[in-house]
């Protein structure tokens, strides 16, 4: 086979540093949309990208010669540093060191898509800490309570 085809749809969530409220309204839409642009530059597609002050999901495409790692890695370090650079009230922002990644069937993206674009209000009754634990449970990703936060 001369071609290399795949559909690789990843839901990946990681949080602020120390979960700290530094995503600022001022800033979010910006930030989301500098991902998005980022993200097809140097990995694939972003079908999607969501938060609120302290935590970001997205939906990402990989190209078959990307790893997730090298993905988020890229992602959250050049988009720490845009913050920075680009925001007087940015200077102290940062991504958590770690990250979650599920992966998505075909036929489940667009049910990803809207819990994606509902963050704000899906947060109005659950924190992050709730909705990162269930997510771990829901797909049976082995982790210490103790250790989740480092």
């Amino acid at each position: 086979m001369g071609h290399t085809f795949a559909n690789l749809l990843v839901h990946v969530i990681f949080g602020t540093k120390e979960r700290q409220p530094t995503i600022q309204d001022s800033f979010r839409r910006r930030l989301h949309a500098y991902m998005i642009g980022l993200g097809r530059g140097e990995f694939g597609d972003v079908v999607r990208v969501g938060g609120t002050t302290d935590h970001v999901h997205g939906l990402i495409a990989l190209r078959t010669d990307v790893s997730v790692a090298e993905a988020m890695r890229k992602w959250k370090s050049v988009s720490s540093k845009w913050v920075k650079d680009t925001f007087a009230e940015g200077g102290g922002f940062a991504w958590q060191s770690g990250y979650a990644a599920f992966s998505v069937s075909p036929s489940n993206a667009d049910e990803v898509k809207a819990y994606i674009e509902n963050q704000v209000e899906h947060h109005r009754t659950r924190t992050f800490e709730e909705e990162f634990i269930a997510f771990l449970k829901r797909h049976n990703v082995p982790y210490d309570p103790e250790h989740v936060w480092d």
